[in-house]
C-alpha cells in the first residue's frame, strides 16, 4: 500500500499592507509564517496609501520569503506548490506578491495555485480544526460582510452581503469621527468593554433578507457627533463605542440567526479581520450556544491578513485541481466562487 505523501504549500499574501509568506503542511499544520506589517507607516495618513504599500511590498518580499524558509528549515525545492492571493485587494500590492509567486513557480517548476483572499480567511479555520459541512461562514472584514454557505470544500454560495459599507470599514470610519488613530477598529472594540450603552443609534437594515447595510449607521454616528459638538457637549468615546458596537453586532447576529435556522445549519465559522473583535466573539459564542451550533473562530493571529490562511486554502484548492498558468493576473475586485 502506497503511503500518502505530505503536501507542503508555500503561501504568499500581499493584498493590502501586510507582506506575508507561510509554509503549511497538508492544509492544517503551520510550519512557519513571517509577516511584515506596515501599520506604523500608514498610521500618519489615517489609512493605507496604496502606492506606499506597493513600494514596501517590493522592499520586503524577498526578505520575508527567505526568513520563512529559514524558520521552517526548508529549501524551496522541498515545497510542492505555490499558493498566491490573486485578489481582491489593492492592485499594486497584489501584483508584487503575484510576480514573486509566478517567478518561484517558473524557476523551480512548481504548480501555481490562485487563492481568493476571502477563501483564505475562511480556510484560516482549518488551521484550528477540521471544517465540517454543511456550514455557514460569516465573513467580516474591512471590505466584506457576507454570509456564505458551504456544502463541501471550495463550494461557495453567497446567501447575503453588504449593500454598501463593510463592517470593518464602518468601524474605522466611526473611530476617525471620534478622533481615534488608524487602525480604529481594535480601539473601538477595546473602548466598548469599558463604555455604557447611552447613545441611541439605529440597528441597520432590519428586514427579512440576509443582507447588511452599514452606511446609515455610519451617518447616524457622524450626525450624532456633530449635534453634540454644536450643543457644546463632549462625546464620551467609550460610551459611543459601546453603543455603536452593540447595534452593529446586533445587525450581524440577527441575520446570521435567521440564516442558521432557515438553512438548518449546525456548523458556523467566522472569518476576516473583524473576527478579532472580542465583542463579536462573545456575541457569536452566545448565539451558537443558544442554537446548539458548533462554532469555529480562528485565533487572533489568523484573523488579520496572513499567508498561512492562503497556504491552507491553497492545499484544498490544489486537491480540487484549481491551478493557474503563468498568465494569471491580479484582480482588485473579484467574486468568491
Amino acid at each position: 500500500m502506497e503511503v500518502k505523501k505530505d503536501l507542503y504549500i508555500l503561501g504568499i499574501e500581499s493584498s493590502c499592507d501586510e507582506t506575508s509568506v507561510s509554509i503549511v503542511k497538508n492544509g492544517t499544520e503551520e510550519i512557519s509564517t513571517v509577516i511584515s506589517s506596515q501599520i506604523d507607516i500608514h498610521k500618519d495618513f489615517g489609512g493605507v496609501v496604496p502606492e506606499i504599500a506597493s513600494r514596501h511590498h517590493v522592499k520586503n518580499i524577498t526578505m520575508v520569503l527567505e526568513e520563512c524558509l529559514k524558520k521552517a528549515e526548508m529549501q524551496i525545492e522541498e515545497i510542492d506548490a505555490i499558493a498566491i492571493t490573486y485578489g481582491p485587494g489593492l492592485i499594486g500590492s497584489l501584483l508584487i506578491g503575484l510576480e514573486a509567486a509566478k517567478t518561484l513557480a517558473f524557476i523551480y517548476n512548481k504548480p501555481l495555485i490562485p487563492v481568493h483572499h476571502i477563501a483564505g480567511h475562511i480556510y484560516a479555520n482549518s488551521l484550528v480544526k477540521e471544517l465540517k459541512f454543511p456550514l455557514l461562514a460569516l465573513v467580516v472584514s474591512g471590505g466584506h460582510t457576507e454570509i456564505i454557505e458551504m456544502k463541501k470544500h471550495f463550494e461557495f454560495k453567497k446567501l447575503g452581503g453588504t449593500l454598501d459599507d463593510a463592517i470593518g470599514e464602518c468601524y474605522d470610519k466611526v473611530a476617525r469621527v471620534i478622533g481615534l488613530e488608524y487602525p480604529g477598529g481594535p480601539k473601538i472594540d477595546k473602548l466598548a468593554t469599558i463604555g455604557k450603552d447611552t447613545y441611541k443609534l439605529p440597528v441597520p437594515l432590519k428586514d427579512d433578507s440576509y443582507n447588511f447595510s452599514f452606511s446609515g449607521l455610519k451617518s447616524a454616528v457622524i450626525n450624532l457627533s456633530h449635534n453634540e459638538e454644536q450643543r457644546g457637549n463632549e462625546i464620551r468615546k467609550e460610551d459611543l463605542a459601546k453603543s455603536f458596537q452593540k447595534v452593529s453586532i446586533e445587525a450581524i447576529t440577527s441575520k446570521l440567526r435567521k440564516a442558521i435556522i432557515e438553512n438548518n445549519i449546525k456548523n458556523v465559522i467566522v472569518a476576516g479581520g473583524v473576527a478579532a473583535s472580542q465583542g463579536l466573539r462573545n456575541a457569536m459564542q452566545e448565539l451558537t450556544e443558544e442554537l446548539s451550533v458548533e462554532l469555529s473562530i480562528p485565533p487572533m493571529k489568523y484573523c488579520t491578513d496572513n499567508a498561512a490562511m492562503i497556504a491552507a486554502a491553497g492545499y484544498y484548492a490544489y486537491q480540487d485541481g484549481r491551478l493557474a498558468n503563468l498568465e494569471l493576473n491580479s484582480k482588485s475586485q473579484d467574486t468568491l466562487k
